[in-house]
Parts: structure tokens; sequence; C-alpha cells
């Protein structure tokens, strides 16, 4: 018999994949479908006084691609 608490998270949980491709990540949710399909790029400012700081990820950072 399963654990009855581990039945109620279930109800309240997403069966999902995830894609970690070289050119595109994906993210698939069970019964919706893929709800992510992005290019596996992040835009990183190495300028910053702080810290490397992401800038961009996915489409938006490809667009920043060869810019400096």
């Amino acid at each position: 018999m399963n654990n009855p608490i581990d039945w109620l998270l279930g109800l309240f949980s997403l069966d999902i994949g995830i894609d970690l491709g070289t050119a595109n990540t994906l993210v698939h949710v069970k019964n919706r479908g893929i709800v992510i399909n992005e290019p596996s790029v992040v835009a990183i400012d190495i300028s910053s006084r702080r810290r490397n700081k992401v800038k961009a990820i996915g489409s938006e950072a490809k667009e920043m691609v060869g810019r400096t």
C-alpha cells in the first residue's frame, strides 16, 4: 500500500521532462506538452564589479551573440 502522504503530495505535483540540448532547451509538462522551447544560450555581464551577472537567457541572449 502506498504512503497516504505521498499520494496526497502527488495530487499537487507535475510530471515534467527537461531536455538540456546543445541548441535548445525544452520543458515538457504531462498533459500540456512543450511549455518552454528556448535556445540554450546565457548572456553574462563580466564587467560587473561585484560578480559576473546574468543579463539574459534564451532568445534574448541569442540576439546578443557577437556583441561586445
